[in-house]
C-alpha cells in the first residue's frame, strides 16, 4: 500500500476511534501497514509493568518507514507441561499447552491477558512473540510414568491452539500425541485449525480405542468478518473441510459456535450448527464472549475499526450478560452469561441442535486402557530447530 493512502486510513481509522471511544484510545493505534494481518489494533504495555510505552505522531515524517510486526518464536524449557485446575464449569481437570501465544490473531482470546505474565502485551505481542516448548514429549512421558498418576482426559489446546501456524515446523503437538498414543491416553482437542488433518494417521488409531475426540470452532461462515476476526486463521471452509474429513475417517468430531459475539455474529447460530452437521460434527457447544482484563479494552478498539457502527449495540448486549459490567468471571456465568439476551442465546443453540439430531450427551473417551510410558526408553528433551 502507497504510503500516502496508508496514512489516510490511518488518520481515518484515529478519527472514527477517537470520536468512539476518545483519544487516549486513538493514540495508541498502531499504523494499518505495522498490523496488516494482525487481529489486535494496539500494543498496550502489560498490566503489571511499571512504565508504559507508546507509540506517538509528533508531525514530523519517520525517515524510515515503520517496521511491521513479525513474528517472533522463543523456545521455552518448561519444568511441567501438564497444567491442573479445578474449575467447576469446565469438564476437564488436566490440559497442556504446548505454545504460549498464538498467530491466528483472534482479537477475542480469553488467552491474551496471560501475555502479561511474561512482561508482553495483550495485544499485538501475543499473537507475534511466541513461545514453544521445548522437550514437552519427554516431560510428558515423565509426567504420566510417575507412580500415583491416574488417566483422565487431556484437553489438549485449552488455552491457545496447539495447531497453530508454527505447529508446521515446530511439531510439538504432534510430539505430544505420539506419546498419548503410545500410552494409550483419553485426550479432548480444541482447534481451529485444519493443520489437524496432517496428524489423522495418530488420531484414527486412538478413534478406534475410544480415546480421542476434537471439536472444531467454527465462529463464522462468512470469509470478510473472519478474516477481521481470526486473521491468520484457516477459511471458514477450511474448517468445514476439516469436520469432514475427521469424520470420514472415524474420529468422533464436534463443533464449537464459539464465541458468540453479539451483534457481530450472533445471528449465525442456526447457519453453522447446519453446515457443521451437514459435514459430520455430533456433538456441539457455544461460548459466548468473554472479555477479562484487557480485553475489554481490545474488543472496543477491534469494533471502532472494523465495525465502528455496531460498537455501541455491541456492548450493550454484552453488558447485559453481565448484570452491567463487560465480564463475570463467575463460575457458571463467565462463559454463557445471564439476563434475557443469554437466555436467548442458549435457547437458540439448544433447539437447533436438538433439531438437527446432534447428541445431548457426549460422548465418553476411555482410561482403561492406559499403559504407563517406560521412561527407559523416553527420549531425552532435545533442542529444537529455529531452521
Amino acid at each position: 500500500m502507497p504510503a500516502q493512502q496508508s496514512k489516510l486510513l490511518d488518520d481515518s481509522q484515529r478519527v472514527v476511534v477517537a470520536r468512539q471511544l476518545g483519544a487516549a484510545f486513538a493514540d495508541r493505534l498502531i499504523a494499518p501497514e505495522r498490523r496488516r494481518g494482525r487481529g489486535a489494533a494496539s500494543n498496550a504495555s502489560g498490566r503489571f509493568e511499571l512504565l508504559r510505552r507508546e507509540d506517538i505522531d509528533d508531525g514530523w515524517e519517520p525517515d524510515e518507514a515503520p517496521t511491521p510486526f513479525e513474528t517472533e518464536v522463543t523456545l521455552e524449557r518448561a519444568r511441567s507441561i501438564i497444567t491442573r485446575n479445578e474449575s467447576p464449569d469446565i469438564a476437564f481437570d488436566r490440559s497442556i499447552n504446548p505454545y504460549r501465544g498464538c498467530e491466528h490473531g483472534c482479537f477475542y482470546c480469553f488467552a491474551r491477558p496471560s501475555h502479561a505474565y511474561l512482561g508482553l502485551s495483550a495485544g499485538l505481542d501475543f499473537e507475534s512473540k511466541l513461545f514453544v516448548k521445548d522437550g514437552a514429549a519427554a516431560l510428558l512421558e515423565r509426567e504420566l510414568a510417575a507412580p500415583k498418576y491416574r488417566p483422565r482426559v487431556i484437553a489438549l489446546g485449552a488455552n491457545t491452539d496447539a495447531y497453530q501456524p508454527i505447529e508446521r515446523q515446530y511439531r510439538v503437538t504432534r510430539s505430544v500425541l505420539e506419546v498419548l498414543a503410545r500410552a494409550r491416553h483419553p485426550v479432548g482437542i480444541v482447534t481451529k485449525s485444519n493443520l489437524i488433518l496432517r496428524d489423522l494417521d495418530l488420531l484414527a488409531p486412538m478413534a478406534a480405542q475410544g480415546l480421542v475426540k476434537v471439536f472444531v470452532s467454527v465462529t463464522t461462515l462468512d470469509r470478510s468478518v473472519a478474516r477481521r476476526m481470526e486473521p491468520r486463521a484457516p477459511t471458514p471452509g477450511r474448517r468445514i473441510e476439516a469436520i469432514e474429513r475427521l469424520a470420514e475417517a472415524g474420529v468422533p468430531v464436534g463443533v464449537m459456535a464459539a464465541p458468540i459475539i453479539p451483534a457481530v455474529n450472533d445471528g449465525e447460530i442456526e447457519t453453522i450448527l447446519t453446515r457443521a452437521y451437514q459435514a459430520g460434527a455430533r456433538e456441539a457447544g457455544y461460548v459466548t464472549l468473554r472479555l477479562p482484563l484487557e480485553l475489554r479494552e481490545i474488543f472496543r478498539e477491534w469494533l471502532a475499526v472494523n465495525f465502528p457502527d455496531k460498537l455501541k449495540h455491541a456492548l450493550s448486549l454484552t453488558q447485559s450478560m453481565h448484570g452491567g459490567k463487560d465480564y463475570d468471571s463467575q463460575w457458571g456465568r463467565r462463559m454463557a452469561g445471564s439476563g434475557p439476551y443469554a437466555w436467548m442465546i442458549g435457547r437458540r443453540f439448544e433447539i437447533a441442535a436438538r433439531r438437527l439430531g446432534y447428541r445431548e450427551t457426549p460422548i465418553e473417551l476411555r482410561s482403561d486402557l492406559f499403559r504407563a510410558p517406560a521412561l527407559g526408553g523416553a527420549s531425552e528433551p532435545r533442542q529444537l530447530s529455529l531452521f
